[in-house]
C-alpha cells in the first residue's frame, strides 16, 4: 500500500476541491482495503473512503484522519455474469460491456466514478438504474469484522439510495456483481423518452448497443456530464441535487405554487414514483426559481449546459461551492416551498 501524509485529496475528486487528508493511503487489493479499514476502525480513526471522487465535497480544511482511495482493479465476464472491483473504472466497464455485445447498463455509459460507488447511489441515468443489474454486492462488514455476499434484495435499493448510503459506516464494497443480458447485441428496451427520441425510436424498442452508448455518451457531453480537464463545466459532481419525491398531497400543494408563480396553464414535470408519490425535476425547479445556465459571478457558478450541475471554474474553494448551493436551495424554497437535497456526499461540512 501506498502512504502520504498530508496529502491533498482536491485532485482525486472531480469538484478539484477540499484540503489536504492527514493520511492517505492507495490500496490496490481486496485485502488491502480491508486491512486498511481493520486498522483504522481498531485505531478510533477517522475513514474516508474515496473511489472516483465523482460524488464528494470536500471540505477545505481537509480530513483529519485516514483517507482510503480504493484502486483496485479486476473485471471478469463469465457468460452474461460480470463481476467488477470496486476500483474498476465506472465507463471504462460499460464500454467493455457494449463490447462484449452485453446488454443492461449501455445508458449508464460517460458517468464518472468507480465500479464500487455504483451500488450506494443506485446509480442511474436515461432510463438504467444499476439495481436492476445489480446481483450481488461483496463488501467488508465493519461491525462483523467479515467479508460477506449480499444478495440485491438486501440492498434495499431505491431512488438514489441504498443500504449502503443509509448507513455509510457499516459496509466497505469490495466487488460488485452484474446479471445482464445477451440481447443479439441489442440494447435492454430504451425507457427514456430523450434517448429514444435521439435515436429516432418509440421507448421499449431496442436499438444496437453501440448506437445506445454513444447516444447516451454525446447527450451528457451536451449537458457537461462527461469528464473534459479543458471544460469547466465538466468540474463538478454531475447532478447536484436529487430529483424531489412527493406525497400526492404535497405535489398538489406545489402546483398550486407553481400556477401561482408561472400562471395557471403552467404544470411542472410529473413522474410516477410509487403509489401516493411523485417525481419532479430538479432542474425545473433551479431553473423556474431563476437560477439559470451559468448563473453566478464568483469561481463557483452553475454549469453553462446543465442547471442540475454546480460547477468549480478554476478557482473555487469548497466555501465558495457551498455558498452558490445553499443560495439555490434557499431561492427554491421560497419560489415552491420544496427543500432540495444535495446528491454528492459532503465531508467535513454540510449544506
Amino acid at each position: 500500500m501506498l502512504e502520504l501524509h498530508d496529502a491533498p485529496l482536491a485532485p482525486l475528486t472531480t469538484f478539484r476541491l477540499g484540503g489536504p487528508a492527514a493520511r492517505l493511503i492507495t490500496a490496490t487489493t481486496d485485502a488491502e482495503v480491508v486491512a486498511a479499514v481493520r486498522e483504522a476502525d481498531a485505531a478510533g480513526t477517522p475513514l474516508l473512503l474515496i473511489g472516483g471522487g465523482s460524488n464528494l465535497v470536500i471540505g477545505d480544511e481537509g480530513f483529519a484522519g485516514t483517507a482510503l482511495r480504493i484502486a483496485t482493479e479486476g473485471f471478469s465476464l463469465d457468460g452474461t455474469t460480470l463481476e467488477l472491483a470496486a476500483g474498476e473504472v465506472w465507463t471504462d466497464a460499460v464500454a467493455r460491456t457494449v463490447e462484449a455485445g452485453l446488454a443492461g447498463i449501455e445508458c449508464l455509459a460517460g458517468i464518472p466514478g468507480s465500479a464500487g460507488a455504483t451500488p450506494i447511489q443506485n446509480v442511474g441515468a436515461y432510463g438504467q438504474e444499476v439495481s436492476s443489474t445489480i446481483s450481488e454486492v461483496i463488501a467488508y462488514d465493519r461491525k462483523t469484522g467479515e467479508t460477506v455476499t449480499l444478495a440485491n434484495a438486501e440492498c434495499a435499493f431505491s431512488y438514489r439510495h441504498s443500504r449502503f448510503k443509509a448507513d455509510p459506516d457499516r459496509h466497505v464494497v469490495l466487488r460488485v456483481r452484474f446479471e445482464l443480458e445477451d440481447a443479439n447485441g441489442l440494447s435492454a428496451p430504451v425507457k427514456y423518452a430523450e434517448t429514444a427520441r435521439t435515436l429516432g425510436v418509440e421507448p421499449g424498442d431496442r436499438v444496437p448497443l453501440v448506437d445506445a452508448r454513444e447516444t447516451v455518451l454525446k447527450l451528457r457531453a451536451g449537458k457537461g456530464m462527461v469528464l473534459d480537464p479543458e471544460d469547466h463545466d465538466t468540474w463538478s459532481a454531475g447532478s447536484f441535487f436529487t430529483n424531489p419525491i412527493l406525497t400526492d398531497e404535497a405535489f398538489a400543494a406545489f402546483h398550486g405554487r407553481v400556477k401561482e408563480r408561472l400562471g395557471d396553464d403552467a404544470a411542472p414535470p410529473a413522474f410516477p414514483a410509487g403509489e401516493g408519490h411523485t417525481k419532479t425535476s430538479a432542474a425545473w425547479l433551479i431553473d423556474k426559481s431563476g437560477f439559470t445556465k451559468g448563473y453566478g459571478t464568483g469561481p463557483a457558478r452553475i454549469s453553462t449546459k446543465h442547471t442540475l450541475a454546480l460547477t468549480n471554474r478554476g478557482e473555487a474553494s469548497t466555501e465558495d461551492l457551498l455558498a452558490l448551493a445553499r443560495e439555490v436551495v434557499a431561492g427554491v424554497r421560497d419560489a415552491f416551498g420544496i427543500t432540495l437535497v444535495n446528491e454528492p456526499v459532503t465531508v467535513g461540512v454540510s449544506l
